[in-house]
This record gives C-alpha cells, sequence and structure tokens, in this order.
C-alpha cells in the first residue's frame, strides 16, 4: 500500500509538467484526476486506489457570447491546498475539518474569452465547478449559459442506482416533478430512464471489482442563483451530462436557461467515491464547498414534531383535532406540531392565533404549512398566493413571529428553472428575517442548503410517507425504500421522510384500510436511519393509547440533533447499518432490513465495549398474527465492541445505553 501511495502522488507531480495535462490527487493519494484538453476539447479522468472510476468525459459549457467545449487554450494553471473547519447543527456531523487539493485551470476559447475550471479533491470527494470571468474587453458583463458539457463516463460494467426525472406538469395537480419517483437498484447503464428525460440527484453507481466493489455518488451543491441540475439520459461511449430544466417546467414561465453576472459561478458537482459504502454515508462534500449567506436571526432548535394529516388527512386540520393533537405532543415532551394545508380555511388565522397561545401554555411551538404558488402548478391547498409573493410573504411571516409560530413547511414547488430556485433562497431568506424555521415538501434536493442557510431543517425530494398510506404499494415497499435513501439522497442532504409511523393500520380508526408492513422497532430505528434535525413522530392520540409502554419511552426521549456517524453496514434497497451520536454525547445504533430473509449482523460498536446496552428489536410474527414481535432486552457488549443481532425481515434494531 506505501509503494502504491507513493507513486500516486510521484505521478500527481510528474503529469503537472505536460502542457495540457494535469493532474492533482487527494492528500493521500488514492483519489487522483486528470484534465486533458486535447485538441482544444476539455476532459477529465478520474481513478481511485488504482480503479478507473470515470473514462475521458467532457468538460465546459456554452454560453450565448461563446462555445467554451472546444478551441479551448490553457494560459495558466494555478494548485494550493485548500484546508477548512467548520461546525453545523442540522447535518451528519457537527464538526467538519475539510482537506483538498485544489487544482485550478485559467483557459480562454476561440474567441478569447475566458473560463476558469477549479477542482478540489479531498480523500474521497471531487468538487468542481466553472467560472465565467470578466473578459479584458469588459463585455459582455452577464450571459445566459445554455448547456454544460459536463460528463461522467463510467466503465461499461457500473451498475445503477437511480430515480427518474419525470416530465413537467404531469401528476397529481400537475405538480411534477416533485423528485418522487422510484429507485431501480442495481440497474445497467444503458437501461433507459423511466421516462426519458434523465435522472435527479444525487446518482449512486457500484463498478464491479472483484472483492472490493467501488461506489460513487453524483450530486451537486450550491445551488442558488441557478437552475437545479440533473443527469440526461446515458449515451455509450460518452455517458452522462449535466441536463438543465425541461422548457415546460414551472406551467412554461420562465427559462429553462442559466442568466449569471460576470464573473459568475456554476454550482459544485460533486463526485463521492471509495472501496465501500462508507465514504457515501458519511460525506460532507455537499457542505464543505459552499459558505453560510447570512447569520441565523433567532436560535433554531432541533426537535420532534406530532403532525395529524399523515393518518387523519385534510379532515383533521381542524380546531378540535389540532387541540388533541397539541395534547400528545405535550406529553411525550415534544417541541412542535405541523398544522397541515386548509388551516387558513378550516381554521382561520384568529383561530390560529388561539390555538398558538394553548400550545405554549404546553410548552409546543406550531409550524405552518403553505402552499408556494398560486401559478406554478394547480395544487388547490391553500394558503396560496402567499409564499411567492414576496409582500404578503412578509406580511404572514411578521403576523406568525408576532403570535408564536416557530416554523413554517411550504409545499408543491414548480420545478427547477432559476427563478423556481431563487423562490427556494427568497422564502428562506425572508423566513430567517422574522425567526421561521422552513422544511420544503413536493420539491427539489437541496443542495448546501444546510450550511448555506441557517435556518433550513430539510426537505422531503423524495417518495416519502404519504405513500405508505395512500397505497398498499408503497406500504409493502416501505422497507425497500428506507434502505435505500441512506446512500442516495439522505446521503447529501436533509430529509424529511415525514414519520415515524406508529399506526398498525393506516386510517384514523387504526382498524382499516391497509396494515403497515413494518414493526414497530423497524419505525422506531428510521429515527436514527434517516437524519435530519426536525424530525416527525406521526402519533396519534389513539396509537399513543395502544403502544406498549417500553416503545413510548423510547419515543419520549427520541434524539434528532447529531454530531458525529460511523456507517456499519447495508446495500442500498436491502439494509442499512449506522450508528449517531448526539451532541451531548451519547451514542445511538439502528438497523433495518428490507430482505425477504432474517439479517444476522455483527455490529461494530466500539463506543460501547464492554458495557451493558438496551437491544430494542422487532421478533419474528408469532403464529396467526400479521405483525412482527417488538421487545426489548438488556445485553453486554463484549470487550472488542463487537455485537450480534438479527434483523427480522421488515424489522429494525436499536442500541443504546
Amino acid at each position: 500500500m506505501k509503494k502504491n501511495l507513493l507513486f500516486a502522488l510521484g505521478l500527481c507531480l510528474s503529469m503537472g509538467s505536460f502542457a495540457d495535462n494535469h493532474t492533482v490527487c487527494s492528500p493521500d493519494g488514492k483519489l487522483m484526476l486528470t484534465v486533458n484538453n486535447e485538441g482544444g476539447h476539455p476532459s477529465y479522468t478520474v481513478s481511485y486506489d488504482g480503479v478507473e472510476v470515470f473514462r475521458p468525459s467532457a468538460l465546459g459549457l456554452t454560453a450565448d457570447y461563446g462555445d467554451f467545449t472546444q478551441g479551448m487554450k490553457l494560459v495558466k494553471v494555478t494548485e494550493k491546498r485548500i484546508q477548512v473547519s467548520y461546525d453545523m447543527t442540522r447535518t451528519k456531523r457537527a464538526h467538519v475539518s475539510y482537506g483538498a487539493n485544489q487544482l485550478t485551470l485559467d483557459m480562454v476559447n476561440a474567441k478569447g474569452f475566458p473560463l476558469q475550471m477549479t477542482f478540489n479533491v479531498a480523500n474521497n470527494d471531487v468538487a468542481y465547478r466553472y467560472t465565467l470571468l470578466r473578459p479584458k474587453s469588459e463585455t459582455p458583463r452577464c450571459a445566459v449559459i445554455r448547456s454544460e458539457a459536463s460528463g461522467f463516463n463510467l466503465p461499461d460494467d457500473a451498475r445503477t442506482f437511480l430515480t427518474p426525472q419525470i416530465q413537467p406538469m404531469t401528476g397529481w395537480e400537475r405538480t411534477k416533478p416533485s423528485y418522487e419517483e422510484e429507485y431501480r437498484p442495481d440497474a445497467r447503464l444503458t437501461d433507459k430512464s423511466a421516462f426519458g428525460v434523465g435522472y435527479t440527484f444525487p446518482c449512486l453507481y457500484r463498478i464491479p471489482n472483484g472483492k472490493a466493489d467501488t461506489w460513487l455518488l453524483i450530486s451537486e451543491t450550491g445551488t442558488e442563483d441557478y437552475p437545479g441540475c440533473r443527469l440526461s439520459e446515458y449515451e455509450p461511449g460518452k455517458g452522462y451530462h449535466v441536463a438543465y430544466p425541461q422548457p415546460g417546467e414551472n406551467n412554461g414561465v420562465g427559462s429553462e436557461y442559466a442568466a449569471v453576472p460576470l464573473p459568475g459561478s456554476t454550482p459544485w458537482r460533486t463526485i463521492t467515491v471509495g472501496h465501500s459504502l462508507q465514504p457515501i454515508v458519511e460525506t460532507t462534500v455537499s457542505y464543505d464547498v459552499v459558505e453560510p449567506r447570512y447569520e441565523a436571526k433567532a436560535e433554531y432548535k432541533p426537535g420532534r414534531y406530532t403532525w395529524s394529516w399523515i393518518l387523519w388527512m385534510d379532515e383533521s386540520c381542524n380546531y378540535d383535532d389540532q387541540v388533541r393533537f397539541i395534547d400528545v405532543t405535550s406529553k411525550m415532551g415534544y417541541e412542535y406540531i405541523l398544522v397541515d394545508a386548509l388551516w387558513d380555511t378550516q381554521i382561520g388565522y384568529d383561530r390560529i392565533e388561539q390555538l398558538s397561545r394553548y400550545a405554549q401554555s404546553k410548552g409546543v411551538g406550531l409550524m405552518l404549512w403553505y402552499n408556494s404558488n398560486g401559478a406554478a402548478n394547480d395544487a388547490p391547498q391553500g394558503p396560496r398566493n402567499v409564499m411567492n409573493n414576496p409582500i404578503s410573504r412578509k406580511r404572514d411571516m411578521a403576523w406568525m413571529q408576532r403570535i408564536g409560530v416557530k416554523a413554517i413547511k411550504v409545499d408543491f414547488f414548480g420545478g427547477d428553472k432559476q427563478q423556481t430556485l431563487q423562490l427556494y433562497r427568497d422564502i428562506l431568506s425572508d423566513a430567517n428575517d422574522y425567526g421561521l424555521q422552513v422544511i420544503f415538501h413536493g420539491c427539489t434536493l437541496p443542495r448546501g442548503w444546510e450550511r448555506m442557510y441557517p435556518n433550513f431543517v430539510a426537505s422531503e425530494a423524495a417518495l416519502a410517507s404519504e405513500n405508505v398510506y395512500f397505497t398498499d404499494y408503497h406500504a409493502k415497499r416501505e422497507a425497500f425504500e428506507l434502505t435505500m435513501y441512506p446512500f442516495t439522497r439522505n446521503a447529501v442532504a436533509a430529509f424529511d421522510w415525514g414519520g415515524v409511523l406508529m399506526n398498525r393500520y393506516m386510517s384514523k380508526d387504526n382498524k382499516s384500510r391497509h396494515q403497515r408492513f413494518t414493526g414497530d422497532i423497524f419505525e422506531m430505528a428510521t429515527a436514527i436511519t434517516n437524519q435530519t434535525s426536525v424530525n416527525c413522530v406521526a402519533l396519534t392520540p389513539d396509537a399513543l393509547a395502544t403502544l406498549p409502554a417500553f416503545e413510548i419511552e423510547w419515543l419520549r426521549q427520541l434524539p434528532t440533533a447529531w454530531s458525529d456517524l460511523r456507517f456499519l453496514g447495508g446495500y442500498p434497497g436491502k439494509y442499512f447499518a449506522v450508528a449517531r451520536q448526539t451532541t451531548a454525547g451519547k451514542w445511538y445504533a439502528a438497523a433495518i432490513n428490507a430482505d425477504p430473509k432474517p439479517l444476522t449482523l455483527t455490529l461494530d460498536l466500539p463506543m460501547f465495549a464492554g458495557k451493558v446496552v438496551k437491544v430494542y428489536a422487532d421478533g419474528p410474527k408469532k403464529k396467526g398474527s400479521s405483525w412482527l414481535t417488538p421487545g426489548m432486552k438488556q445485553q453486554k457488549v463484549g470487550r472488542n465492541g463487537r455485537l450480534m443481532v438479527t434483523v427480522q425481515p421488515n424489522g429494525g434494531v436499536i442500541v443504546n445505553e
């Protein structure tokens, strides 16, 4: 290994001596990126520990005033070491020390217009972006970027774990795309996407490599005044490229292109690579290369919230039912309750003030739902025509601040065009002025927003818990979906799944409609396997009255703010195991299983070595029962820190002191 490392470092140094071929390596020498400008066509390759990750993949972009994909000439090369440390409260790791080697290439196109390419290479992460510089002629001073050549050309035998983009103005009330399509595991590169318009970020791949496969995750970060991008369909020999929004998004209003001032930069394209899934699960690259955009105007506290709508639906958005849920929230010691859509008509602004006073008397803060728009799609629920209008938005936010509302959930966005991404930014910025936290649903993927915007909590941007309610099909696939997201959606941003579901049946009476197919401990474990700082626990008054005492006790102390994590094992769509440390220093380990057979795992838990721990586990179904049998026992962990557990199909295990 030492010889390989020295060889890689030497190669990094030697390759820089060629005029149009420049290489930068990670600090540990394993991850290597080489940029080539043969024939004036810039491209790059990536290898990890000697394994080819990307074959020659295109670089460059096309703007309204010039083509930066061909006829390019390199005029300056800059190399430097990047070392950044920062602290956060809303992500998987509270303190991050980011070290990378940076390569910056200043180039000009055939007309002499400048373009800068910047590449950061960390031990398991690559991030790169383009900066259009102002030309010597001083004009143009602004530009429209029409396309990016940015390519990702994987080896032919790579397997994919992707979710497709969908055509605009489709789905319920024409609200798509909303990043709510199904993942397909272990597919071939050449398989077409479900809708023929590419794939949403993040995109996960497995490259077979004998005993140790190589995994990589592609995404983007730092998007605030730029369109949200995706990957195109796969093209043999070229791979994927970065694609912009579809013209029909946002009801056809606005451009699918990117308008930028000069100088102006694109978002960072990110690539995470490793010989296991650990770097994928533990990466912080989404936050490493962005900066905070403003200071927090209030102390935004992590917490837990209840939510009547997920099981009681629209009819529950009335004053009396919300009082019942406030009482449950208070009894559990939770911080928030989400009052969902239609409160403006079924409760009204005046009674919301009364409800907020009652909630505060119980130690609970209100979160209020809003529609994001009035013109982007047909979503009918109110309040509408508020969040898309800065005058109305600030009026309601000032009112919420006055009556003690703590957060908003904004739903039903119109796609990924630049003006829609600007709306997210503007809502977050205004909300911060009034001390409000923000959750987004029916929305795009967050792209570094936890660090950029201190009042951003999480987004949905996936097939989430409401689908478990809506259909028996998704109820049966819940375990698959929740063992896929830690390696994809939740690996790059906080995830509002929308409910630790403790009802046995998906109904208000907890007796009718289809059942929940996962075990109680599985559901509780998802509070650990999913990462978000304000977590939903879908406890209804009736379910609370029927749960075993040990489950209620655990749910009362359910943590949400994490300082560290350790990936323990898993495979996308099959199982996932992780340990997380709270900001108070307490460790929790959890595992969930989507496989049809029981899974025996040996968990490496050095933090529990030699200690007596509580092990919560779903046991096998008793004869004649439709339900796994939840239980809790105390068990001593060996001095080597290893603990063997069995995770039932659709079941879970939790370990904590």
